[in-house]
């Protein structure tokens, strides 16, 4: 594992939730603790795993002695399946299995430690979905931090479950009340938090199930943030000032913003990392080629993330309002996108966008978002994507689908000003307005293009020495190094 010479550093723990948006940002804190001298241990689930060496090769996660990978049960069936696991199983099942194998993970750190093949452990990072890590911690009188992967201001909103369950305002008395105005009912009880409605609040208030795995999951989660030594998250602080400091009202740990983690990790020139990715799908690295063959700021970059799901009606619907847009696009379809079936675009949709679009099953996101014929990003909003979109100051069209992509996406369209929403029942004459408005409308859409560069320049600041979040990094090290840990259970 490590080596006597490495044994006087300290040695986190990292600890994601297994699922690619989550995955990415704990990868990326991981590099920019090594960069500050950390011992590495980066604990994924063993399906996870599979998966990284499927899309990265079978020597990608060999790492470097100080920067070590281990892998934990997730107690769900085996499978190879190349996708995201069921989300309510996968959380009903990382909750309630996971503490006992991480335990025995531990234990076995601690014997390297002692033999001086590793350090001993200073803290565990846990993911903010993951917090049997942080009780395993408390037991073992280790400090733990915790990372919220997610927003702030979905921070804000799953804080309101219990609220909302208390005051019987969820779960819902009937499903229709997903579609027959209830979810406009106005949340005006949090401070500074202004315009907010049931709508705006993650998606898994949307049952009528008091028993909902989802509801009470989150429930228990936010329960043991308060638990965690430290807390850090991925944002910065003008982006979202009033839900950090509802954040800080309501949990007595220390808040370190450090984000946009991209930006921050450019500022490490860490490059013994560079080959260590975090991609659970075998990028198309043609994508690249394509756009260098296109104009500036001329394609709209189509990606709903690593767990959203369509119907074909919809996905017909996107397909057209795309291609009567006439612009050239990129468009990033898994192939599980499709839910029960495989996904087929129509010889006529094929025909129409021949030569302007381009088809790809994943690739590198922050390159292609980064590229100069980029000009706009439609999105399920997923706190990685709306983050990489503010870092590379693309405006987007926003198609959110579960948990906090609705929070992220009313930010984006309403407190931001980046964004416009596509609706419930996705149309094909809306598509096509909004990404004609996003990619070159002289009124709305340019103020968005304007605002997007606008927040761009507020992140790179952020994230540059002597900036808000490079300086937290600091601290959060520090903090880390001299935090007086709990005493073990």
């Amino acid at each position: 594992m490590g080596s006597i010479s490495d044994v006087g550093k300290p040695h986190a723990v990292l600890v994601p939730y297994p699922a690619q948006g989550h995955v990415n940002p704990m990868t990326k804190l991981a590099k920019v603790l090594h960069s500050k001298g950390f011992h590495i241990t980066y604990v994924n689930t063993e399906f996870n795993h599979k998966r990284l060496l499927r899309s990265r090769g079978p020597n990608a996660l060999d790492g470097l002695p100080d920067f070590r990978y281990v892998t934990i049960p997730d107690g769900l069936p085996p499978s190879d399946a190349d996708a995201t696991q069921h989300v309510p199983s996968l959380c009903y099942s990382t909750r309630h299995t996971c503490l006992p194998p991480f335990l025995d993970l531990m234990a076995s750190l601690k014997q390297s430690a002692s033999a001086g093949l590793v350090p001993p452990v200073t803290c565990v990072v846990s993911d903010g979905v993951m917090t049997f890590s942080v009780k395993a911690a408390n037991i073992l009188g280790i400090p733990s931090v915790l990372f919220w992967t997610a927003s702030s201001c979905g921070f804000v909103g799953y804080y309101q479950y219990r609220y909302l369950l208390d005051k019987g305002i969820v779960p819902l008395k009937d499903e229709s009340d997903v579609t027959n105005g209830y979810l406009e009912t106005k949340v005006d009880w949090i401070p500074k938090i202004h315009n907010f409605r049931l709508r705006d609040i993650p998606s898994f208030i949307r049952t009528t199930d008091p028993q909902d795995i989802m509801l009470n999951f989150f429930i228990g989660e936010i329960e043991n943030a308060h638990k965690a030594s430290i807390v850090v998250i991925n944002t910065f602080d003008d982006l979202e000032k009033s839900s950090l400091d509802y954040m800080s009202s309501v949990l007595s740990a220390p808040i370190y913003t450090v984000g946009p983690l991209p930006l921050l990790l450019r500022q490490t020139n860490n490059q013994n990392l560079s080959s260590i990715g975090s991609n659970l799908w075998k990028e198309d690295s043609s994508v690249l080629r394509w756009l260098h063959t296109q104009p500036p700021a001329s394609v709209l970059y189509v990606n709903y993330g690593s767990i959203t799901t369509m119907s074909s009606d919809q996905l017909a619907e996107f397909a057209w309002g795309l291609a009567t847009s006439k612009r050239p696009f990129l468009w990033v379809i898994r192939p599980d996108l499709v839910e029960g079936g495989s996904v087929v675009l129509s010889s006529e949709f094929k025909k129409e966008t021949e030569g302007r679009g381009m088809i790809a099953s994943w690739c590198s996101q922050e390159d292609v978002l980064n590229h100069p014929a980029v000009g706009g990003f439609l999105t399920h909003c997923g706190w990685s994507s709306t983050v990489e979109s503010v870092c590379a100051g693309k405006p987007v069209v926003c198609w959110p689908f579960f948990a906090e992509q609705q929070t992220n996406c009313r930010y984006a369209c309403v407190e931001w000003g980046i964004g416009v929403e596509v609706g419930p029942v996705v149309e094909r004459e809306e598509v096509r307005r909004l990404v004609v408005e996003v990619m070159e409308g002289e009124n709305k859409g340019k103020q968005m293009r304007e605002k997007a560069l606008e927040w761009k320049r507020k992140a790179e600041e952020a994230t540059k020495p002597g900036g808000s979040s490079y300086q937290n990094m600091d601290r959060v090290v520090e903090a880390i190094l001299n935090i007086k840990p709990p005493p073990a259970a």
